[in-house]
């Protein structure tokens, strides 16, 4: 058939388009969300709920139908950016610096930044506070969030560029996703790697007044109002990240993958996708997750992809995908996903056993589960928190249970039981993987100060060490809280440190303190020297913030701190441990202690 030269020549160019588009790197934009559950989403049957970008999104790529990742913010986070279990990067638990990963992983960063590409964090890190552990020293060439585990302030913010403070101007989502899209805009000519990490849904539990009142005219508790409202505004933000790479004609060769770190919260209880267990559960509730998968110049077929997979398989992935070698480092534990995402026939692809294990503390072996294709194996801990209040050495783990998660998805029948054969076969691959995960020692990482990057550096309370009776004030230390009740002249607080260089540090505390404890004389002591003061009057001034529900209030607290200067010291480089002591305590308290700030001079 004749066809006219410029309809030919228009083909030919359409051709060379799309081979170029699939032969530059694509760029990659990779979505996470914190605390939202598989059944958070429209596009999963819940009916509250209406995430039409997020649906689009999955609809028009690749949906896997059974990713699981951790019960935990940070152990899902250290997986999915090194390509390994977990324990092997040293992380094992959401605070007190058990949530960092070793500076000598390599992550999805540092690979994709070897290759070529821009790379950016942007959002939740939760994997170290301090420099090398923070984004900056994981490969990440800009930087915006924060590093800790939550955020206390959901509204005009003062987050962290790098490791200097900033002020924002408005609500946290669209602040972020203002960022990622100034980065985009910014890099959009070269390749670039986009980790935009929300912090919503997580609570405290925060949202403006049009997502609340939606659902609040349905008559939804106040929690489970403002959880929702904050997964419909990341679906709004989502929307507006899609429409700019559409803009900006990127969207051809984006790879935007969306998932998020583990279960669901607050609306777990109306609407769970027919699952038992929410977030820290080891049921199939607590870490099965979506996962979002596009790329047009890829030309995949949408489909929904049925084999498990893992969190550990993101990174393998992507540099499958991009033509990136993976860095001299550590054996990775996943595998590429390549093969599902370009076809729908997985007569070819492996038989595979995954593994969830909840890190409490460093001698925790359970919580811990088992999922094959077929069955899921559970041994769960009793108690608050579905486990996350476990006592060491597993005290109180309950046996195995074992579900058939074809004929019966909710696990309301364990049939360990009837089937002890294979309930010893699953127990053993278990035993065999946690002995090789746990190969090195779990420990709480030193704190490094003394690096350029990071200069003042704070250490802040949940990271330290501390005599009773002094505890936390809002419960099991997390992100944001503070040492109170120091009531004992004879308790110490301390932090185990590592000096990078060597050097004139001064040395400072966050606090408070009622003008009738005043005049507590205190000691900072090291191995290179001391510092002696007297702790003065600091009113507490708590700072209201706009929480929907009451549990909050009581949960997640700001203050103004004073500070007060103890001094400089000459510090030796290598590992130091720097206490506060008391001298003498002439009213009821030494003082609420917030953080010590040391600067290198």
């Amino acid at each position: 058939m004749f066809r006219p030269f410029s309809v030919l020549l228009g083909l030919f160019s359409a051709l060379v388009v799309s081979a170029s588009s699939f032969s530059a790197q694509p760029n990659v934009l990779l979505i996470i969300t914190d605390d939202q559950g598989y059944g958070d989403f429209s596009i999963h049957g819940n009916p509250h709920v209406q995430t039409p970008n997020i649906d689009q999104l999955g609809r028009s790529g690749v949906q896997f139908e059974r990713f699981y990742v951790n019960s935990f913010c940070a152990p899902t986070r250290a997986a999915l950016l090194t390509g390994r279990w977990p324990l092997r990067t040293g992380c094992h638990g959401v605070t007190h610096n058990r949530e960092a990963i070793r500076p000598s992983e390599v992550t999805m960063a540092e690979a994709l930044k070897g290759s070529g590409y821009r790379t950016a964090c942007i959002g939740k890190w939760h994997n170290g506070e301090q420099f090398p552990f923070t984004p900056s020293g994981q490969g990440f060439d800009d930087v915006f969030g924060f590093n800790n585990g939550h955020w206390n302030n959901y509204f005009d913010a003062t987050l962290l560029r790098g490791s200097t403070p900033e002020p924002t101007k408005g609500y946290i989502s669209d602040v972020l996703t203002d960022e990622a899209l100034k980065f985009i805009n910014a890099n959009q000519k070269d390749p670039f790697f986009c980790y935009l990490a929300y912090n919503a849904p997580h609570s405290p539990y925060q949202v403006p007044d049009k997502y609340f009142d939606k659902f609040k005219a349905k008559g939804l508790e106040d929690n489970v109002a403002a959880f929702y409202g904050m997964c419909e505004n990341i679906d709004d933000n989502v929307g507006r990240l899609l429409g700019r790479l559409d803009e900006l004609k990127l969207a051809e060769n984006t790879i935007v993958l969306f998932l998020t770190d583990n279960g669901g919260t607050a609306g777990v209880k109306i609407y769970n996708a027919g699952m038992r267990g929410g977030k820290v559960s080891v049921h199939e509730g607590g870490s099965r997750v979506p996962l979002f998968m596009r790329w047009p110049a890829a030309k995949w077929k949408p489909h929904v992809a049925k084999p498990i997979v893992s969190h550990i398989d993101l990174l393998p992935t992507l540099l499958d995908l991009s033509g990136t070698k993976a860095l001299d480092g550590p054996k990775l534990d996943g595998i590429s996903l390549r093969p599902l995402l370009e076809s729908e026939d997985t007569s070819a692809w492996p038989e595979r056993t995954l593994f969830t294990h909840n890190p409490i503390d460093e001698t925790n072996k359970y919580p811990g589960a088992v999922r094959t294709q077929r069955h899921r194996l559970v041994r769960e801990i009793k108690g608050p928190a579905g486990g996350s209040k476990a006592k060491a050495n597993d005290d109180s783990a309950t046996a195995w249970q074992l579900y058939d998660m074809e004929v019966d998805p909710g696990e309301k029948n364990d049939i360990a039981k009837a089937n002890p054969e294979l309930v010893k076969e699953l127990a053993a691959k278990y035993d065999a993987w946690f002995a090789d995960i746990s190969h090195y020692a779990l420990q709480r990482f030193r704190l490094p100060v003394g690096h350029k990057e990071q200069n003042p550096v704070e250490l802040h309370a949940p990271q330290a060490y501390y005599d009773e009776p002094l505890h936390f004030a809002s419960g099991p230390g997390f992100a944001n809280d503070w040492l109170t009740n120091w009531t004992n002249d004879m308790a110490d607080v301390w932090f185990e440190v590592f000096v990078a260089t060597a050097g004139e540090y001064e040395f400072e505390i966050a606090y408070d303190c009622p003008a009738e404890d005043a005049g507590s004389k205190i000691r900072l002591r090291t191995p290179h020297g001391a510092l002696e003061t007297t702790v003065v009057a600091a009113p507490i001034k708590d700072i209201p913030l706009p929480h929907r529900d009451e549990a909050g209030n009581e949960r997640y607290r700001n203050r103004e701190w004073a500070t007060l200067k103890l001094g400089t010291l000459n510090m030796k480089r290598g590992p130091a441990r720097l206490t506060l002591e008391v001298l003498s305590m002439p009213g009821s308290q030494v003082m609420d202690l917030k953080h010590v700030k040391l600067t290198l001079r």
